[in-house]
């Protein structure tokens, strides 16, 4: 049942089938070499027990012994040799078609941040690179090259079998059916629920890891770090459950394996005992040939049930795969827009999953080229949430947002082109400041980056340091103060030269002082931009040409400073809290 759930998996795959296709001469490369592997390791024991037995039997000429001799070390060389070939073929293959399939996924999560971001947390991305395309490696190395060598390796015995006796070769067929047929599918029935529910359960560990990592300080401020840890180990002991259920069961299964292969060696001595023993021309000396044959053949019948376990899991990564967008490809050369730059949001609603609530509801605003737009509101009402659908990098749930007519999901890239951000914590690498820089312009020189350096301030900084530019930045800039990190992030903007500048709270944790110094250097370098400004306070307020104000999701305040100090009560309590005199 849940073999036939795979292949109905496969039927409609766009991900994994292909590449059978594309890299299909080395993938039946590695079967033939596997089955080779094999063949050489049961002929190698065939041919010693021969020998072993001619030899003990003085045979009246050497020359009677020859030939298996040669045998024997052609086949003692050819299995380690066969066996390593095969591993490097079905490895490079299995390795060449994940780490396309690492490409392709890389390249749909790139192309649709809008899609992951609305159906996936962090964790789920983490699961689908990490657990799924593992079980897709596994897929192959462990289900398919085996039991296609198995299969090919059961109908050449039971082939070679009928040529010395039709009903042995029935009663092997039996008991290797056992081994190759019934026992895959008894480990499907009872270990495949379980091998689903163990990825299930591992998957479940990569969202709750990421959550509680990037909110742990939350589960300690709030002293629920008893209740964190009571939910993991929960999890955790589920886990370990399950997979000792698993095991058990594998282990038992094993055993069943074992005396299956030891009732087969039992039958092939009792077979060959009454085939050749009395018959003239020292046919005897077959006995231990063919008995010995079974030992190495375990190796190759014994992973079966286990990959058949394991199916399961394959069809339901193959199908997370499936369920991902197609990659389209964009057409960025249709977005050479010019100037004036107008954004335009229409009627917009917002929210992230089905059931939520509305971040932003039957939103409005357009913003025209040059204009200073301060934007105002509580914790989660929708500031943020509006500068990331700005940018094109969530879709709204209704309602359009635009930039000169064009839907700024479409832009994809190329919206860096027209819309720059400056976050509240501006990211630097660990690299020279002025590879730090030219992120903005690639092509910038040394020069244009200690004049953008310079215009943002930093330029007597830069002049301190005795590697100047070519110094090298700590992980996330940690050397710099935070001020300075919004500077150096100012620098990369202006290299850029894009129209529209987004300032999403970027002097949140800074000292008055600082702020007001840092909030200057903006406002005088970007006077010729346009600037949406989303604050948490009306420190500098008056520069802006608008001021709206964002409430449960809706716009309830848009219009000037000066018109609202005058007349808008809100404004005129917010600027008094924030002025300290309510």
């Amino acid at each position: 049942m849940q073999k036939i759930k795979l292949f109905r998996a496969l039927e409609s795959d766009s991900w994994i089938k292909p590449f059978l296709k594309q890299y299909r001469k080395t993938l039946l490369l590695a079967i033939f070499l596997g089955f080779l592997t094999f063949f050489s390791a049961g002929a190698l024991m065939f041919n010693s027990g021969y020998l072993i037995s001619r030899a003990a039997s003085l045979p009246e000429n050497i020359l009677m012994i020859y030939i298996p001799i040669v045998l024997t070390r052609a086949f003692g060389i050819s299995r380690p040799v066969f066996r390593y070939i095969e591993r490097l073929v079905s490895h490079n293959w299995v390795l060449k078609m994940t780490s396309k399939l690492r490409l392709k996924l890389y390249q749909v999560v790139e192309q649709d941040a809008i899609f992951f971001q609305r159906h996936y947390r962090m964790g789920d991305i983490l699961g689908l690179l990490a657990e799924d395309i593992n079980h897709i490696q596994n897929l192959y190395l462990r289900t398919i090259f085996p039991t296609i060598i198995a299969w090919l390796l059961y109908v050449f015995i039971i082939i070679g079998l009928g040529f010395f006796s039709v009903w042995f070769a029935l009663v092997m067929l039996l008991l290797l059916g056992i081994v190759v047929i019934l026992l895959p599918m008894v480990s499907v029935l009872i270990n495949g629920a379980r091998q689903s529910q163990l990825k299930q359960l591992k998957n479940q560990l990569y969202p709750q890891l990421t959550d509680n990592v990037l909110g742990i300080g939350d589960w300690i401020f709030s002293q629920r770090t008893a209740s964190y840890l009571e939910m993991h180990e929960r999890l955790e002991t589920e886990l370990r459950q399950t997979n000792k259920a698993i095991q058990s069961f594998n282990r038992f299964r094993d055993f069943i394996i074992q005396l299956i292969f030891g009732l087969i060696t039992i039958s092939l001595l009792y077979w060959t005992s009454s085939q050749f023993i009395g018959v003239r021309g020292g046919k005897a000396n077959w006995i231990a040939a063919f008995v010995l044959t079974v030992f190495p053949l375990i190796d190759a019948f014994a992973p079966l049930s286990n990959a058949a376990q394991e199916t399961n899991s394959y069809s339901d990564s193959i199908r997370r795969f499936n369920d991902l967008p197609e990659i389209s490809a964009r057409k960025l050369e249709q977005f050479k827009l010019k100037a004036p730059f107008k954004l335009a949001v229409d009627q917009v609603n917002f929210k992230y999953t089905v059931n939520s609530k509305l971040v932003l509801n039957q939103f409005s605003l357009t913003i025209n080229q040059g204009e200073k737009i301060g934007v105002l509101g509580k914790s989660g009402a929708g500031k943020s949430t509006l500068a990331t659908l700005l940018r094109g990098d969530l879709q709204p749930t209704a309602g359009q947002i635009s930039l000169n007519g064009v839907p700024t999901t479409q832009f994809g890239e190329a919206i860096a082109d027209y819309i720059g951000v400056i976050q509240q914590k501006p990211y630097l690498f660990h690299t020279t400041i002025a590879n730090n820089i030219r992120i903005g312009q690639e092509t910038a020189s040394d020069e244009a980056i200690i004049a953008a350096l310079q215009r943002v301030g930093l330029g007597s900084l830069i002049d301190s340091l005795p590697d100047g530019i070519e110094t090298m930045v700590d992980e996330a800039g940690l050397r710099f103060s935070g001020g300075e990190r919004h500077r150096l992030a100012l620098a990369r903007i202006l290299l850029k030269d894009v129209p529209i500048i987004i300032l999403d709270e970027p002097t949140v944790g800074l000292d008055p002082i600082t702020e007001q110094a840092l909030l200057a250097t903006f406002f005088e370098v970007l006077r010729d931009k346009t600037i949406i400004w989303i604050t948490h306070h009306l420190q500098g307020i008056e520069l802006m040409d608008r001021v709206i104000f964002i409430e449960a999701g809706r716009l309830v305040m848009n219009d000037s400073p000066q018109a609202l100090e005058k007349s808008n009560p809100k404004f005129q309590q917010l600027r008094a809290i924030d002025l300290g005199l309510d």
